[in-house]
């Protein structure tokens, strides 16, 4: 390995990773870490993500190294693009699995069409009221602090805009939607939304962000992948 390898992710990378099922956005930034330090031979090396995942959501990441990590805020404002796994009559605190269920409604009188049309009515401008269960701050602590100790507080509704919606699945009471959307929308809280509109309830059982910008999820790497890059940058 020359010493310009090596310097190859100080200098500054830009990544797209697809992050696995269950990891934090920190478990997959610090698994990429210990690798690059390993196979490269340095000791300290900056790694930073632009955009969290929940542990329950899966797929696109950007992740920066070295002086790329300055560039961070640069992918914030980019559209993301999700495929968003809904299941109908049933609400949990969370508006995800991280909670039980809590409230079941019908949903017999849920046709395609109804959610087809339901859906066009979240296109566009306009606010969005975030999930408890979230990273935002109240009082100088994340809400989901709150939430977790069932305290009850309140979030202000966040301008959002939803610019693409599709209904790809409609297997009642499961539908699957693809979505892009402007940074800051929770689909956990669209889940919600969406199970109100349709007279009944909902929450979001998957998640895989597919898209940040002009990044796809098919062209990301995995760890794997990630590995054997590292093995032939240590042969240059």
């Amino acid at each position: 390995m020359t010493s310009g390898t090596g310097d190859y992710f100080s200098e500054g990378q830009i990544l797209a990773f697809d992050k696995p099922l269950h990891w934090t956005s920190f478990d997959l930034v610090n698994k990429i870490r210990i690798m690059i330090r390993s196979a490269m031979g340095i000791r300290k090396i900056k790694v930073g993500h632009a955009g969290t995942l929940d542990p329950l959501a899966e797929g696109l990441m950007i992740i920066c190294t070295g002086s790329a990590t300055k560039k961070i805020d640069e992918f914030f404002n980019l559209e993301k693009e999700y495929v968003a796994t809904i299941q109908l009559g049933k609400t949990t605190p969370s508006f995800d699995l991280e909670t039980e269920v809590d409230s079941y409604f019908e949903t017999a009188h849920i046709t395609k069409e109804m959610v087809e049309e339901t859906l066009m009515k979240f296109k566009g401008e306009t606010f969005q009221l975030p999930p408890l269960y979230s990273a935002k701050f109240i009082e100088g602590k994340r809400a989901y602090e709150f939430a977790r100790k069932g305290v009850e507080k309140k979030l202000d509704p966040v301008k959002i805009v939803i610019s693409e919606m599709e209904l790809i699945e409609f297997n009642l009471p499961v539908v699957k939607v693809r979505l892009v959307c402007s940074k800051g929308t929770y689909i956990r809280s669209f889940a919600r939304d969406l199970g109100q509109a349709l007279g009944s309830g909902a929450h979001l059982t998957a998640l895989k962000r597919t898209a940040i910008g002009k990044y796809r999820v098919e062209d990301a790497l995995n760890l794997e992948k990630f590995a054997l890059l590292l093995e032939q940058l240590k042969q240059v």
